[in-house]
């Protein structure tokens, strides 16, 4: 692994970090993360692999990020709160992050030890995967599910909150100001 791939795995395990502290939810909440996957698909999404059973195991993989990015989007806080959408990521939301993103970190680093190496490559024989190419698409279409799908989750929920809260009145002093403003 090299120095980026630590660092993006870094900055993604920060960007939930710091949403166990309350935060508004932004189109920057939303665009951070997003750009983070868009810079990790260039730097090692060159293709998906469709040979012998490497579809199977991206499916598998991009099904258990969806799966995890439905679950941490639902058990992540969202309300609303001085006329803002505000988001809070729970201690399980975290967790189910950090799991994902030390289970994608972890194989990274053992299939490039000798003897990871030599056990993926007798695995994918035996299981028809054809080359490292469709670990990685694996890997990255997991992490692709997972934050499109907890942030979708959560700009939802997000909305839906709002739309049950009334916009707060304009005062008439607020209004009076408005008006001296536009003049």
């Amino acid at each position: 692994m090299t120095i980026s791939d630590w660092l993006i795995d870094v900055a993604l395990l920060l960007v939930v970090f710091r949403q166990l502290r309350e935060e508004r939810l932004t189109l920057r909440t939303v665009l951070l993360p997003l750009a983070l996957i868009t810079w990790a698909g260039t730097a090692y999404l060159h293709d998906i692999p469709t040979a012998g059973n490497d579809l199977v195991l991206i499916g598998a993989f991009a099904g258990t990020g969806v799966a995890l990015g439905l679950a941490g989007g639902a058990i992540t806080r969202v309300r609303y709160a001085d006329g803002h959408i505000r988001v809070k990521a729970t201690v399980g939301a975290a967790a189910l992050w950090v799991v994902s993103m030390g289970f994608r970190l972890g194989f990274a680093v053992w299939s490039s030890h000798p003897s990871g190496g030599a056990s993926v490559a007798r695995f994918s024989a035996g299981h028809d995967i054809t080359g490292g190419q469709a670990w990685v698409a694996a890997l990255v279409l997991m992490a692709f599910g997972e934050v499109v799908f907890r942030l979708g989750v959560i700009v939802v929920r997000g909305l839906r909150t709002r739309a049950h809260h009334p916009p707060a009145p304009v005062s008439a002093l607020a209004r009076a100001g408005a008006a001296k403003g536009a003049s």
